[in-house]
Parts: C-alpha cells; sequence; structure tokens
C-alpha cells in the first residue's frame, strides 16, 4: 500500500499537483494549461485520461487557468467547496455538471481509495484550503498561499510522511524588489504569502511531532526570492533545532515551470 507525490509545478504562474495511489489518481489544483498537465502526467508515466479528479486549493488564474480544459476534454471531476465554485464558475466556460461535487470544507471526502481532509487557511480568496490526503496510513500535506499558518493546520499536518509548504520570498527582496507598495503589503500579510523564514519556523514546528521525512519548499517566487536561498534559510532554521538535512528528513524544491522529483511513500 503506498501513496505517490509529484509536484507537476508550483509558483506564481500556475500550480499543480499529483498525488496517487496504486488505484486512485487526484490533481490538487489544475493552473497550467491542460497541454503542460497532460504532458506532465505522460513525463511520469502517468495517463491523463486516468485520473478520477481535481481538488482546489482556491480559485485564482495561477490555481485554475487548466480547469475547464480538463473537465471538457477529458472529463475529470472537481472537487470543490461552494462558495470557491461560485467565485470561479464563469472563468471556466460551460462544463458538465454531472463532474461537479460540491462539499464543505469541514467534510472529510473520500475519492476512491485516498481519505481528503482539509482545513481553511488565510488567503486573500472566498475559501481558501489546505488538503492532508491520506492512504492507509500515509498522508501527504500540501499548503501554499496562506499569509498564516493555524492551530488547526499544524494540528492536520502534523503526522503526516511528505509536507509541501509555501516558502513564497525572501522578505528583504520583497521590500527592496519592483512591487508596487500595495502589492508588496498584500504579499506581507496575513493573508498573502508565507517568506522563507515562516516556511522554516512553521516546518521546525510540525516536524516536532516526528513523523514527516520529506519536505518540499513550494511558490517559489520569481522576482523575490532564489531557489537556493529559500533552500538554505529554511534548511539553516531547522539545523538551529538539530534537524538535519540528509539524516532527519529531506529537504527539497518545486519548480515553478518544470516537474519535480516522484515520491513512493511505502506502507
Amino acid at each position: 500500500m503506498s501513496l505517490f507525490f509529484c509536484s507537476l509545478a508550483s509558483g506564481s504562474s500556475g500550480n499543480c499537483q499529483f498525488v496517487a495511489s496504486e488505484k486512485t489518481k487526484l490533481l490538487v489544483d489544475a493552473g497550467m494549461s491542460g497541454r503542460y498537465i497532460k504532458n506532465s502526467l505522460s513525463s511520469i508515466d502517468v495517463d491523463i485520461n486516468q485520473i478520477n479528479g481535481i481538488l482546489l486549493t482556491h480559485e485564482h488564474a495561477d490555481h485554475i487557468s487548466g480547469l475547464g480544459v480538463l473537465m471538457r476534454r477529458h472529463k475529470i471531476p472537481l472537487y470543490v467547496t461552494e462558495k470557491t465554485w461560485e467565485a470561479l464558475k464563469h472563468k471556466v466556460g460551460e462544463v458538465d455538471y454531472n463532474l461537479l461535487h460540491l462539499y464543505d470544507k469541514i467534510d472529510t471526502i473520500e475519492i476512491g481509495d485516498i481519505t481528503v481532509q482539509s482545513a481553511r487557511i488565510s488567503h486573500d480568496a472566498v475559501d481558501p484550503l489546505c488538503y492532508a490526503l491520506i492512504h492507509g496510513n500515509r498522508k501527504v500535506a500540501i499548503a501554499t498561499d496562506l499569509g498564516m499558518i493555524s492551530d488547526e493546520v499544524v494540528d492536520k499536518f502534523k503526522d503526516s510522511d511528505l509536507l509541501m509548504i509555501e516558502s513564497n520570498h525572501d522578505i528583504e527582496m520583497l521590500k527592496v524588489g519592483p512591487y508596487p507598495m500595495y502589492l508588496k503589503r498584500r504579499i506581507l500579510s496575513e493573508y498573502g504569502h508565507l517568506s522563507n523564514e515562516d516556511a522554516g519556523y512553521i516546518t521546525r514546528e510540525i516536524l516536532g511531532y516526528g513523523s514527516v521525512k520529506h519536505v518540499l519548499l513550494a511558490h517559489l517566487s520569481k522576482e523575490n526570492n532564489f531557489p537556493e536561498l529559500a533552500f538554505e534559510t529554511v534548511k539553516g532554521i531547522l539545523e538551529e533545532a538539530g534537524i538535519v538535512d540528509g539524516r532527519d528528513i529531506s529537504l527539497d524544491l518545486t519548480y515553478r515551470d518544470k516537474v519535480g522529483k516522484t515520491y513512493k511513500l511505502l506502507k
């Protein structure tokens, strides 16, 4: 009994994550073109027509841009909260409503043999969520696009095997960078995005419960971060607590425009 994870893309230009058991294959977000998602899945030997469902974190364009195509062309069901659907339905064109599954964020839902748990996060969207996906005793946790992290999210993630956590920006790079002031304030607010330092301290807290073995840094800004900087910042914060990459955990990156490593979490 195994759970698989692969980041197909993560960043402001688009987001799409692949999570699967041997029987059930899911996408979390569909923020790249349908062609990109199809080709990315093919690169890891997955047929897009085998996808059993799409989960959405929220309605922003970099999380839904390929959604309409995937639903129309490949008949992939969508699992989404009612508020998020109302906010995005005019953006995706005509779709088959038989593919639409509305649920409340407090629900635990089953898609095939994968259990999906969600929790509310702090972001400037109508009903943004993070997810924990569970198969047997293996769990993948995904949290991006959030300005802060709540005790509820920490509690839901603490027994995960793999944690994908936002490490969006370096604070000083953002402050002196080219973004207009209103956008800087948005990103730095509790409804914006996590900094590298935020990612490090939150990861350290979750790792304190002793279960997580793989940590992936996600949604890195092209303008306000460097992959090496994000990695070294988080690595340093973890080392301060005696948590060593390569010994206690594996720390890695996701990418804005290419497929990341595939992880197989064994029973």
